[in-house]
């Protein structure tokens, strides 16, 4: 028997084909929506990070970052609706901001952060020039009272140039003392430079932040693209002082940041200051200032910091090696009075005073502490000594020695000490 072919059969594979190729169509256009959905947050959460960024425990934290990685595979809503409700939000953030602190504010910039020199967080507001100000400026507010202003800092071949943009700031210890300093990216004109401001704290002579002129001029020249994570690659690798592997690669971030600092040339030296195996870090210009580092699991301290000798009566520093002791002669009154400080590196990495020996090379009659025109006459044919206040003879005076001192002194060039620390 033969059978017969449908003719309906053939018209319902031919609609199923069609039907079925519809289908496959819609579930593509779908997927490539979706793809381009997620490419847009993408770039739009890299260019905010590039904008900002701001070290401390609630960015740097793993539930932050597991907060964000299931936020992002989580159901979004379609990208116009997102990109709308997120012009939204940032408009009323926006106004908020100018309402708060003024029309002029560059409200991209500005936001509540945390600052080694204040207790609790602070605003961060920078200022476009205005009518009330030709030059942009930056005030830090904490609640209603203002804490400090400055201005931002221009290099003068840019000065004549119209203020842009304040592009990227960043707040972390860069020159490892322990306070928070601010790096900024600006643009005048067509030109873009950074800008650094170290920190200062009531412990170092009053809170302020000073521009680092050189150092900001250098990192503009040498550091392209011009952006923060080149700036700290290019500074330390990217690593925050905390994350160094060793002494070596600790020192060699330190030295390549002191060199910037400075157009004239820098000294430094490896010493073995106290009994342990890891050397100190000295660095300096000879007959200007000494600084002092350290090293300790992972971390930097800076023991001394530029301070200043040849000068006023200040002979300089010495030190016992091995034996923790740092002594240091300053006189008053041509050598009148002599006083003799001992330091050493206490258990928290900070360079104390032991004891002092302050000596009178004159008769002080009145007691008054300095050589008046009658007093002059005994200069050199008298000598009194007291520690720490109380008077003291020539043996306990010697006591406090710890041995063979030398001087803290800079031998080696930039280059020299990195091929010290590579082992070369």
């Amino acid at each position: 028997m033969v059978r017969k072919k449908c003719p309906y059969r053939k018209r319902f594979c031919f609609f199923a084909s069609v039907l079925l190729s519809a289908w496959i169509l819609a579930a593509c256009g779908r997927e490539t929506d979706s793809d381009r959905s997620e490419t847009a947050q993408a770039k739009d959460s890299s260019a905010t990070e590039e904008r900002i960024m701001i070290e401390t425990p609630e960015t740097t934290s793993g539930a932050s970052k597991q907060s964000e990685e299931k936020s992002t595979s989580a159901a979004v809503p379609s990208l116009g609706d997102a990109e709308a409700a997120e012009s939204s939000e940032r408009h009323s953030k926006e106004a908020a901001l100018q309402e708060r602190f003024g029309d002029s504010c560059i409200t991209s910039q500005t936001f509540e952060v945390s600052l080694s020199e204040y207790d609790g967080k602070v605003y961060f507001v920078p200022y476009a020039p205005s009518a009330e100000s030709a030059a942009p400026y930056i005030r830090l507010v904490q609640g209603e009272t203002l804490l400090t202003e400055f201005s931002m800092w221009i290099p003068d071949e840019f000065s004549s140039e119209e203020f842009k943009s304040l592009d990227a700031v960043s707040f972390y210890d860069v020159n490892y003392d322990g306070n928070t300093d601010i790096l900024m990216l600006l643009t005048c004109g067509d030109a873009s430079f950074a800008a650094v401001y170290y920190g200062y704290s009531e412990n170092t002579g009053g809170i302020m932040f000073v521009p680092q002129e050189e150092l900001s001029a250098n990192l503009t020249a040498k550091v392209s693209p011009l952006t923060v994570p080149a700036i700290r690659g290019f500074l330390s690798n990217g690593k925050k002082n905390g994350e160094f592997a060793d002494y070596q690669e600790a020192y060699a971030a330190v030295s390549r940041l002191y060199d910037l600092e400075h157009s004239a040339e820098q000294g430094y030296d490896l010493v073995y200051f106290d009994s342990d195996e890891t050397p100190e870090l000295v660095a300096g210009a000879a007959g200007f200032y000494t600084s002092l580092y350290t090293y300790s699991r992972g971390s930097v301290y800076t023991l001394m910091d530029r301070w200043v000798y040849g000068a006023m009566g200040n002979a300089g520093y010495e030190f016992s090696p091995r034996k923790n002791s740092l002594r240091n002669y300053n006189s008053d009154y041509a050598g009148a009075i002599l006083y003799t400080t001992y330091m050493a590196v206490s258990g928290q990495y900070t360079m104390d005073v032991v004891s002092e020996i302050v000596t009178y090379n004159f008769d002080d009659v009145n007691g008054n502490g300095i050589p008046d025109p009658d007093e002059e006459g005994s200069l050199g044919l008298y000598g009194m000594s007291y520690i720490d206040g109380r008077e003291a003879s020539p043996e306990e005076c010697a006591a406090l020695d710890a041995g063979e001192y030398v001087p803290l002194q800079i031998p080696m060039t930039f280059e020299m000490l990195q091929k010290a620390l590579a082992g070369k």
